[in-house]
């Protein structure tokens, strides 16, 4: 159910998993998608949130849709 916040941790789990799946380090995405290995591994942590531009980058890095990780993160909050 929606309550206004979306948990940063879930965030972060999904994209993680998306990463493992692909076979590749937090080293490897984030040179591909342009960002710092210290910012992937703390948005992946749960300790920051992604904006809308990183979230794409990273699912460009992951060659997979962004709604494709969002949905997946929509799964994510339902089942809690």
């Amino acid at each position: 159910m929606y309550n206004g916040e979306l948990d940063p941790k879930i965030v972060g789990e999904v994209i993680a998993e998306f990463r493992r799946k692909k076979g590749i380090s937090q080293e490897v995405m984030s040179g591909l998608a342009g960002i710092g290995r210290t910012h992937l591994s703390a948005i992946e942590r749960g300790e920051r949130k992604p904006t809308l531009e990183t979230l794409y980058k990273l699912s460009c890095a992951l060659d997979t849709k962004m709604s494709a990780v969002v949905k997946e993160i929509e799964k994510w909050i339902d089942t809690e």
